[in-house]
Order: C-alpha cells, then sequence, then structure tokens
C-alpha cells in the first residue's frame, strides 16, 4: 500500500515535529545540492529552525555574492529608481539655490537691495560693473567699426557702379549728337539744292471732226473743221487755201 496523502497542519507533538523537520531538511539540502551539481545552476539554501537555528548551503563560493546578486536582481530596479529620485530632488535642490543667487545677484546689478551689503561687497560689485562697462563699450565699438567697414565697402561698389553708368551714358549722348547732326546737315544738304520744275500738265488731244464740204463761189472746195481749238497744221492748211494752194488730195 502506498503512503497516504499528508495532511499540512502544524505537528502539535514536539518530539514528531522535530523528527519530521530533521528529516525533511536533509531531503531539502540533498534536493539542492543534486539540483546544482546536475543543473549547474547556482542554488543558495537557507533554513531557520523555530528556535532560530541557521542551517544553509551554497553552491558558490560565498553566500554573500549570490546574496548579492540576487538583491541585484530583485530589487535593482526599486533602488535604482529611488536612487534616482534622490539624486533629482538633489539637482533640484542645487538648481533652486542657484537660482536664487543669480537672481540676488540680477538685483545687486541694478541697484537693488544694496542695504545688506557691506562696504568690500560694494566695492567687488563696482568694480564688476566696471568691467561689464569696459567690455561693453569694446564689443559696441567692435561692432561701429564693422558696420562702418561694411558702408565703406558699400560705397566704394556704388562708387564704380556709378562710374561704369556715367561712361554709358556720355557714349549715348555722343552717339545721339552724331545722329543728329547728320540729320541736320542731310536737312540743310536738301535745303540747298533748287527745286525741282513741276511735272507738265498733260496734254488734251483736241476732238477733230470735219464736216461736210462745200463750193465756195470760186468753184474751190473747202473743208471745215470744228474742234475747242484747231490744230496748228490745220491752220496752215487754211491760211494756204486763202493763199490760192490746192492741198494735195484735191489734184
Amino acid at each position: 500500500m502506498g503512503r497516504g496523502k499528508v495532511e499540512l497542519k502544524r505537528i502539535e507533538n514536539k518530539i514528531n515535529r522535530q523528527v519530521t523537520f530533521a528529516k525533511r531538511r536533509n531531503g531539502l539540502l540533498k534536493k539542492a545540492y543534486e539540483l546544482s551539481i546536475l543543473c549547474d545552476a547556482e542554488v543558495a539554501l537557507i533554513i531557520f529552525s523555530n528556535k532560530g537555528k541557521l542551517y544553509e548551503f551554497c553552491s558558490s563560493s560565498s553566500m554573500a555574492k549570490t546574496l548579492e546578486r540576487y538583491h541585484r536582481c530583485s530589487y535593482g530596479d526599486q533602488l535604482q529608481s529611488a536612487n534616482d529620485e534622490q539624486n533629482n530632488y538633489e539637482d533640484y535642490v542645487n538648481l533652486k539655490a542657484r537660482v536664487e543667487v543669480l537672481q540676488q545677484s540680477q538685483r545687486h546689478l541694478l541697484g537693488e537691495d544694496l542695504g545688506q551689503l557691506g562696504t568690500a561687497e560694494l566695492d567687488q560689485l563696482d568694480r564688476v560693473i566696471d568691467t561689464s562697462l569696459k567690455q561693453i563699450r569694446s564689443k559696441k565699438t567692435q561692432q561701429l567699426f564693422d558696420q562702418l567697414s561694411d558702408l565703406q565697402q558699400k560705397e566704394r561698389t556704388l562708387v564704380e557702379l556709378n562710374s561704369a553708368l556715367r561712361c554709358k551714358l556720355e557714349r549715348s549722348n555722343e552717339t545721339l549728337q552724331s545722329t543728329v547732326q547728320q540729320r541736320e546737315l542731310s536737312v540743310q544738304y536738301q535745303q540747298a539744292l533748287p527745286p525741282l520744275p513741276p511735272p507738265p500738265p498733260p496734254q488734251m488731244q483736241p476732238d477733230i471732226f470735219m464736216e461736210t464740204t462745200t463750193l465756195q463761189p470760186n468753184n474751190t472746195p473747202q473743208t471745215r473743221y470744228s474742234s475747242f481749238e484747231a490744230p496748228s497744221n490745220v491752220a496752215t492748211a487754211s491760211t494756204e487755201n486763202e493763199n490760192g494752194i490746192i492741198h494735195g488730195w484735191m489734184h
């Protein structure tokens, strides 16, 4: 028959309780040793009896190192967090004190809260202010010299640009004057030439038509022309007829 299930409760009999403690303690120590050997594990076992007697087992060379490793793994984050909080608080206190000192020094530089300062402190404050003013004036003078140098450089650049533009304008004026003079000479030359005669009017050819030939009392045929203006040859023929000359076509 197998062993029955043992009820887990405090053993009232003192002798039985002591025997059970010794057996199970030895078994627990044996199991811890076997675990460290078989699994190459670092095992530490601490047992206190009801009378306060210590029983321990450690697979490493020192129980203190194992416990330190245990504390580092178990409580390292908490300890680190507590240390960080402590460091942050200390930094806050230091920064607050420094800010108060700087504010007090600023008030002193502005001429405030000087009643608590002694003669030595006032002399030191005077020297500090004097040194600060010298540095400020030196910096201001240097900046003014730099600005003056930049303005002089800009002035030289503008003068050169102005000279170039002036030369360009003078060349442009010379070209314009030369063109104007050429035009004036051309106009004067055209005015000096004699005027051309007007073209002759178009010649109008008169309309000539011949009327019926009539006989004069001397039996001489005569042709009469009617036109706006008798041509010169017709006038000559008339003159010749009056002189008694017969035209060729009358023969």
